[in-house]
């Protein structure tokens, strides 16, 4: 009797809520995990896309979930219904790994608080200003030089690009950049839990110790050389708030400033690197594209060496009719359908 009502009790647990979105009947606790495959679960979004339309919901375990496909039904939810959208799902493993985070925690209070903190001090330093553009360019030479030295040699530019994206947030952050081969550039790998999730929760727990024991180091040298009311960087900012506020600092203290720093430190490095290393990959996959990119640098650069952020208003093909070229490329590849150049 007892096995019975705890079968009816699972069977009702994975029951989709009045209204939900329609799906493939889900398992007790496994939900519809059966329906996806490791190899590539995309394909089966694809598949369950064509079964159930644009809106369908799966459950990942006990959860149920909603899959939204099209630009249009996206542009919708994220856009038209931003606030009805906005949110982070709160799971047991990543609160407990980044207890006290800001950036992967749900947007309450203190959420807002350092947001709105964060926003200030970015601009403050150069976010959307030319003094980021500098710092961008600046870390660009480093770049170059290690795209030359491996002229002739099998490369991967993903560690290169991580690299890159993580000094121009520390610079940021820290106020200073690390060379490529630095143990602290190695953030980001040895974090391996962003991703290849899920992972053994022993491992993710102790390679988070070690990212915040790094940060506390500069926490503490920050302390040591900082000019109250003269702030160099990010830290600096947070330590003249920490003093500002005293007692009375509300969701401000120093163990969330730990979390908090290496949320942007991981946030701003893996977003860029991959769309820098996704945009290499589909350069490198369409060379005619790539000739075409390449002959509008040109000529707007003429003589010069860099781009500016001013100089897209100059690059035409670059802002539209490469998104557009590459969409009838990626469209022609998946069906199997070639056309003559």
């Amino acid at each position: 009797m007892a096995t019975l009502f705890l079968k009816r009790k699972l069977w009702r647990g994975m029951a989709r809520p009045k209204n939900f979105p329609p799906g493939p009947p889900p398992l007790p606790i496994l939900g519809n995990l059966l329906n996806l495959s490791l190899d590539n679960p995309m394909r089966d979004f694809e598949r369950l896309r064509k079964c159930y339309g644009n809106v369908y919901s799966l459950f990942i375990g006990p959860k149920a979930a909603v899959v939204i496909n099209g630009v249009q039904v996206m542009k919708e939810a994220m856009i038209t219904k931003a606030a009805d959208f906005a949110g982070r799902p709160q799971d047991i493993f990543v609160s407990d790994l980044t207890r006290k985070g800001i950036v992967l925690a749900d947007y309450g209070a203190t959420w807002k608080e350092h947001r709105r903190f964060a926003l200030m001090t970015f601009r403050n330093f150069g976010l959307g200003k030319q003094s980021m553009e500098q710092r961008i360019l600046g870390e660009i030479q480093y770049t170059m030089e290690t795209l030359e030295k491996s002229i002739g040699t099998t490369f991967s530019p993903q560690v290169m690009f991580h690299n890159a994206a993580s000094n121009i947030i520390c610079q940021v952050l820290f106020g200073k950049r690390y060379e490529y081969d630095d143990n602290f550039i190695k953030l980001y790998d040895s974090v391996p839990m962003i991703r290849n999730l899920p992972l053994p929760f022993t491992k993710a727990f102790k390679n988070i110790e070690t990212c915040k024991k790094l940060v506390t180091r500069l926490i503490t040298e920050h302390k040591e050389t900082r000019v109250p009311g003269q702030p160099q960087d990010f830290l600096d900012c947070y330590l003249d708030e920490l003093d500002k506020r005293g007692d009375d600092g509300f969701s401000f203290c120093e163990d969330r400033l730990i979390m908090f720093v290496l949320d942007l430190h991981f946030a701003g490095t893996d977003t860029t690197s991959n769309t820098l290393l996704t945009g290499f990959l589909y350069l490198m996959t369409y060379p005619l594209i790539q000739e075409r990119c390449q002959q509008e640098i040109d000529q707007v650069l003429e003589k010069r060496d860099h781009a500016s952020y001013d100089d897209r208003h100059n690059m035409p093909y670059m802002q539209v009719h490469y998104q557009t070229d590459l969409f009838i490329y990626l469209f022609l590849n998946r069906f199997d359908i070639h056309r003559s150049e």
